[in-house]
């Protein structure tokens, strides 16, 4: 029988309840207007053929009831409805023209209520949505609320690794609001969304607002307060023409500001100048290219997964410190693996230096069919329009996967770390991996795709990925097909830290080791010995597995509740340093 130990990191315990995450969840599009709703709500879940009658408590938002810090901890399951009820009374002199009304994300479907009047809904579990309530309100206090429910693994929707029933590399699924709950109020003229493409071949940087109303104003860079751009936005569109800028790596991480005006509406910004793409070094092998030269993306898996709140960080500091430790550790980049963080969190990577791989999140029918399994671990060809064979026959399901791979490019767009995108992770829900890869292209022109992660391969995009885990490492060289060769996953050993696991009985790692010491040679060796060989043969990014435990796998860096790091750290950039010597080597002709 299986035996949990709940495990606290120490920014869930800090965490001050009264003020949940209360920074500004949206760094790129900021307002002075600003009135934070996380805290304490009401919540009731019933069986979806029970009327709500009264709550049964406190929940702390915005963390799951699933979590540990939403003082909840129970699943809601694909017969339930989560009821939420909040009372607020906005501050005087708050309200402008309009009150717009922001959830990060909530898991799944969602019906918002604002004095007991649909205010309005939204399905999809991972990202922003903005509500205009300003008709609904009333002076003195307000009443918002709102019923969620979420099939979790039950639908075809996008899901990631939740699970009901959790266990291995699956996990405890979370449902409801998971993100930040906010509002502002702006002029009826106003500023809805921004997209910001920095582009240094031609020294100038374009941005394109989308308003309400007249999209008539202007955009000015600064740097540390000095004006150094500054052009008309005329239809929505402005281009600044930059010079001595000083050009982003994980190295160098240089951000500017940006401020972008229509009318009465001012909203602050930021950028980074920098180029995502794909070329030849001095050997002619294919690689990924920063800023038009050669870089070794050298990172980890991330999940996002946290002890205590979920997929909810317990606080700013502690995105911040994962993020830190990996850098600090000598890594580079972090896949974000089948999940979308919270705005703050890409923000924290573009200002402190940390290269961003992002998968779109799994959807579909059952997350492993053995069939394809055993064709990704062959390295057999299947065709991915089998819809059948996929689990992928659902044509709704198919038509929701490219509305979500729509609103993830859009979300994130304007992130300066983020370098790549993955449309499919080990056939989970993969089809048409030519034609996804094609539509994200056609979104977003500026970042090399990743088209099928690990298995099942299409021969496109612009990466051969491979997942190895259970041979030695190699590259396949018959399927290159001029593609950059990238080992998106390997590795996952795993070391039991006693106390800072979540299942006292099982455990998942694909290669088990019993003493930090033992873990530290094997990892060792097999950067140096396995890994480091293939850079000269054309390797130009290798994603180890992973950062963190989650739940029962214990294949992390570091543990589950963040407060043992398995190898020293010394140790880990050594090896490190050592990967990007014999990259700057091997594609200097060397």
């Amino acid at each position: 029988m299986e035996q949990f130990e709940y495990l606290y990191t120490d920014f869930g315990k800090n965490l001050d309840k009264n003020r949940p995450l209360p920074e500004y969840p949206r760094p790129q599009m900021e307002r002075d207007s600003y009135f934070n709703l996380n805290g304490a709500w009401e919540y009731a879940i019933l069986s979806n053929c029970e009327i709500l009658r009264e709550y049964q408590g406190l929940i702390l938002v915005p963390f799951s009831p699933e979590s540990l810090l939403s003082g909840v901890m129970r699943q809601v399951t694909p017969d339930d409805v989560l009821y939420y009820r909040k009372t607020f009374t906005l501050p005087e002199g708050f309200v402008k023209d309009r009150v717009l009304l922001h959830f990060g994300a909530v898991d799944y479907e969602a019906e918002i209520f604002v004095n007991g009047k649909p205010a309005g809904s939204h399905k999809g579990g991972y990202f922003p949505f903005c509500l205009d309530i300003t008709e609904l309100l009333v002076d003195g206090e307000n009443e918002l609320t709102l019923t969620v429910t979420d099939p979790t693994d039950e639908g075809v929707q996008s899901r990631g690794k939740q699970k009901l029933k959790r266990g291995g590399i699956f996990y405890t699924p979370q449902s409801g609001i998971w993100q930040t709950v906010w509002m502002e109020s702006v002029p009826a003229n106003y500023i809805k969304s921004l997209r910001i493409t920095p582009d240094i071949d031609n020294n100038c940087l374009s941005v394109a607002a989308d308003c309400e109303g007249d999209a008539e104003g202007t955009v000015s860079a600064f740097d540390n307060g000095k004006l150094i751009a500054s052009a008309k936005l005329s239809g929505g569109l402005a281009t600044l023409k930059l010079k001595d800028y000083t050009l982003w790596t994980p190295e160098n991480p240089k951000l500017y500001d940006l401020t972008v005006t229509v009318g009465s509406d001012t909203v602050k910004s930021y950028f980074g100048m920098r180029k995502f793409s794909t070329g030849k070094d001095a050997r002619g092998k294919s690689r990924l290219m920063l800023n038009n030269r050669p870089y070794f993306h050298n990172g980890l898996l991330d999940q996002g997964y946290y002890s205590d709140g979920l997929y909810t960080p317990p606080s700013d500091e502690a995105m911040i410190f994962d993020i830190m430790t990996a850098k600090k550790a000598g890594f580079n980049m972090l896949r974000k693996h089948i999940k979308i963080e919270p705005l703050r969190w890409y923000y924290h990577c573009d200002r402190l230096g940390m290269l961003v791989w992002q998968d779109m999140v799994n959807g579909g029918g059952k997350a492993i069919r053995p069939l394809s399994a055993a064709a990704g671990f062959l390295n057999i060809t299947l065709s991915d329009s089998n819809y059948s064979l996929m689990d992928r026959e659902d044509e709704g399901g198919r038509e929701e996967y490219y509305v979500d791979t729509r609103r993830t490019v859009e979300t994130l767009y304007n992130s300066v770390s983020l370098c790549l995108w993955t449309p499919f992770n080990e056939s989970w829900g993969q089809f048409d991996a030519l034609r996804a890869c094609d539509f994200v292209r056609a979104l977003d022109p500026t970042r090399p795709i990743d088209h099928a992660s690990g298995w099942i391969d299409q021969g496109g995009g612009d990466c051969l990925s491979l997942h190895i885990y259970f041979t030695p490492l190699y590259i396949p060289y018959h399927r290159r097909k001029g593609r950059v060769v990238v080992l998106s996953e390997f590795g996952g050993y795993s070391l039991k830290v006693d106390g800072h696991v979540f299942n006292k009985v099982k455990s998942f790692g694909y290669r088990k080791y019993d003493t930090k010491e033992k873990l530290t040679a094997a990892y060792e060796k097999l950067y140096t010995k396995q890994l480091l060989p293939l850079i000269k043969k054309g390797l130009s990014a290798a994603v180890y597995t992973q950062i963190t435990d989650v739940e029962d796998e214990i294949n992390g860096l570091l543990t589950y509740d963040r407060k043992v790091l398995k190898i020293d750290e010394a140790k880990l950039k050594e090896i490190n340093d050592k990967l990007y010597g014999e990259f700057e080597r091997s594609v200097n002709g060397k």
